[in-house]
């Protein structure tokens, strides 16, 4: 990425931020002319306290420091003298700055002033945040009553989800769809609890929110009828599901791929409409788990095209992915986050008409993809 680009496309929400007062700036993972950010003294120096003004502390990502020694910067102690020396004032995790710093420093690599600035910024921090009039000011139990899952907050979370509605195409004007009938809800991701929250949700309770079969049930009960049928795996191969489910998130089903589509396709020739909750699981996206091919996943790939061959409308909804929203057979597709607290797109009061757009071109098919600029490994040098 070129300054220019940096400067005028990707900085200003962070330059937004930084105005705005942030206390405190997490260095990233990625490489900034062949530095990782870490240890980018023009980055971490040079942009953001002398041209941006930030008096705040900075701290790194989770073990960012030893995660450049992969990058070619050097050993341990080199990588810590070098994120120190570029500005940054805490170590996560890695443990650089406390096992190396002070032989660093004996060996002239570090400065006791550039210690000290370190020590200082985290210490005001601590100091503005009251920490040394009551070091567990933040550590009251009693707030979780108050503060999470209060009516107030979960009204705004749901207020901010559907200001993020996407709808790509209706065709015929399928959505919203109507509270009659009888509704085929087919699919991995239909009644999986686990994985409604997304990534990262390490916190999320899942006595808290329901399955999107769940909220069906409710939202319709006594107007309209929803049959479930899962419909495939989210995967043939066992191992890859493993990987995509993890930290609790599994739902593999041992019937055989004939036996859940039969279930599938029985369940759709009784319905007037096919719901399809396909797509990726909560660990298919995010951190490290970024996906080589764009396309639905086989064994939901092959689903989506025996429902189409039923003769069934067919409306999708992915719940984490916005990979998966190609395949030519699908009439309306649209994604709207998981709603904890109830499944309200069949209620014409509460519809909220899709109005966000995305902020990119999303790529149909791998080949379409754009290559990256320069995947070149970074080139060991100074950090200045």
């Amino acid at each position: 990425m070129s300054h220019l680009s940096m400067f005028n496309n990707y900085f200003p929400p962070y330059k937004a931020a930084i105005d705005a007062g942030v206390g405190s700036v997490m260095t990233s993972f990625n490489v900034v002319d062949g530095i990782p950010a870490t240890g980018n003294k023009w980055l971490m120096t040079d942009v953001l306290r002398d041209r941006w003004g930030f008096d705040g502390f900075v701290v790194t990502d989770y073990t960012a420091i030893s995660e450049m020694i992969a990058h070619g910067m050097g050993d341990l102690q080199q990588v810590s003298a070098m994120s120190l020396s570029a500005g940054t004032d805490m170590d996560m995790v890695a443990d650089g700055f406390l096992t190396t710093l002070e032989k660093s420093l004996k060996e002239g690599k570090v400065t006791m002033a550039e210690i000290d600035k370190a020590c200082r910024r985290i210490l005001e921090a601590k100091y503005k945040l009251g920490l040394f009039d009551d070091p567990y000011k933040y550590c009251d139990a009693s707030r979780v009553k108050k503060d999470i899952f209060t009516a107030e907050n979960r009204a705004v979370a749901r207020k901010i989800a559907t200001e993020t509605f996407v709808l790509l195409k209706n065709e015929n004007n399928l959505l919203p769809l109507q509270r009659k009938g009888k509704i085929a809800l087919v699919g991995p991701l239909a009644n999986t609890k686990a994985n409604m929250p997304g990534t990262w949700s390490v916190a999320a309770t899942s006595d808290k929110y329901n399955s999107l079969y769940e909220s069906m049930k409710q939202s319709l009960a006594g107007k309209a009828e929803v049959f479930y049928a899962k419909g495939s795996n989210l995967m043939y191969d066992a191992q890859r599901e493993a990987e995509a489910t993890m930290f609790g998130r599994e739902m593999r089903d041992l019937r055989s791929a004939q036996e859940l589509l039969d279930e599938a396709l029985s369940v759709a020739s009784q319905a007037d409409v096919i719901v399809a909750a396909v797509g990726e699981s909560s660990e298919m996206s995010g951190e490290s788990s970024s996906r080589t091919n764009l396309e639905m996943p086989d064994a939901q790939r092959d689903l989506l095209t025996a429902l189409k061959a039923s003769g069934a409308g067919c409306k999708k909804r992915s719940p984490h992915s916005a990979i998966a929203l190609c395949p030519k057979f699908i009439i309306a597709t649209m994604i709207f986050p998981p709603k904890p607290t109830g499944f309200r797109v069949f209620s014409k009061k509460d519809i909220t008409p899709p109005s966000f757009y995305l902020p990119f071109t999303m790529q149909c098919f791998l080949p379409d993809a754009p290559t990256a600029p320069d995947d070149r490994p970074a080139i060991p040098r100074a950090a200045s």
